[in-house]
């Protein structure tokens, strides 16, 4: 997610640290001991991780914050005071393998620029720690399967971040689209998108991997695919971009993609960096559910139609944000020896999607997605 000068991070340090990574010794890390929090390094620390998830550990149950790592000294001196982190466990990029020597580390967090997702996951599984990973996953197909394998080979676990699976209206979504309760789903409209501000890395193609659909993009992918529990089978995409605009000289605007699933259900869905919209609505045969707000860090709503009728649908408050939940979740998962709702697999079926997206764009035909 954001990270804004964690740009510090130069390409000779991106490149050095790759081999630097896989020299590392897999030294596992102590189990989660019973009687103390499981504990995350915090890998990247921009807004998203500061505003966002840093905080939300004051509500978690069983995780707590063990480490930090970042380019940029102060960071590592403001946060490591604010969160009680001790200097021990403040890394550098460059020391950043130093972590398979810290037992309080059980897992890291990496929100950092996309491109930068594969190494550091990696480079973490075989320091011998669990991973949670921000979306999208990485840059590529390639990237997720690498990731995948290196989780698999250092026996840990890899959880993608995506937040919205421990949010309550998202979660009742779910279980209304997946049990028919307006019927069986035939159709899904999903669209997000935020005017976005220049000088961004999510506007710089290298960082990013690409434009709206690596970033608010993924949240209408992903809420197509939860709400059915299928996979797409079709893709068929059109890009709409003003190369004009300095935002947009090496990534995408606006990019409309339409999906068809097994079952015969057809998803629209928009993404866009030049207009605001944030919501999802499932069409089933006897009404509809609709949520608008859908994803956001908060304000969620919901609406239902059925039998010709409107209701809001209000839930009671949360005794967690979704936040807190997907950082419980982990520790919960690797404690209990469960698996994740929203493990690796999940990450790279998102990026196959994507990959076809962008093809189907380029190409203007329609793409099918091997079974």
């Amino acid at each position: 997610m954001s990270m804004t000068d964690e740009s510090i991070v130069t390409r000779r340090t991106l490149m050095t640290g790759v081999g630097l990574g896989l020299a590392a010794a897999g030294m596992p890390a102590l189990a989660a001991r019973p009687g103390r929090k499981f504990g995350y390094a915090i890998v990247g620390l921009g807004s998203y991780a500061t505003k966002q998830i840093m905080p939300a550990f004051a509500g978690c149950d069983h995780a707590k914050i063990s480490a930090l790592v970042s380019g940029t000294p102060a960071k590592l001196e403001q946060f490591g005071t604010e969160y009680g982190v001790p200097k021990t466990h403040r890394y550098s990029y460059e020391t950043f393998d130093r972590i398979a020597d810290n037992p309080d580390i059980d897992a890291v967090y990496i929100i950092l620029p996309n491109s930068m997702h594969a190494e550091y996951s990696i480079r973490a599984a075989r320091a011998g720690k669990h991973v949670m990973c921000e979306k999208p996953m990485a840059i590529s197909v390639a990237e997720c399967e690498a990731m995948i394998a290196a989780s698999r080979t250092a026996g840990k676990k890899l959880m993608i971040g995506y937040r919205s699976r421990f949010e309550p209206h998202n979660q009742l979504a779910i279980e209304l689209a997946r049990g028919g309760h307006v019927g069986p789903t035939r159709i899904i409209t999903a669209e997000h998108g935020f005017p976005i501000q220049p000088g961004q890395w999510r506007l710089d193609k290298p960082l990013s991997g690409g434009g709206s659909l690596m970033d608010i993009g993924i949240y209408s992918l992903n809420a197509v695919r939860y709400l059915t529990g299928e996979e797409p089978v079709d893709v068929m995409a059109i890009e709409s971009t003003d190369r004009a605009d300095p935002r947009f000289r090496t990534v995408e605007d606006r990019i409309t993609f339409l999906l068809r699933f097994p079952s015969g259900i057809e998803a629209t869905c928009v993404s866009s960096y030049s207009s605001a919209h944030n919501s999802y609505r499932v069409i089933g045969t006897q009404g509809w559910i609709d949520m608008e707000p859908a994803t956001p860090y908060s304000g969620h709503a919901m609406r239902v139609r059925k039998d010709g009728k409107v209701t809001d649908r209000t839930l009671p408050p949360s005794p967690k944000t979704q936040f807190a939940g997907q950082l419980d979740h982990l520790a919960q998962a690797v404690l209990n020896g469960t698996p994740v709702i929203v493990p690796g697999e999940e990450g790279l079926a998102d990026l196959r999607v994507i990959e076809a997206i962008y093809r189907s764009a380029r190409e203007g035909r329609p793409v099918r997605l091997q079974a």
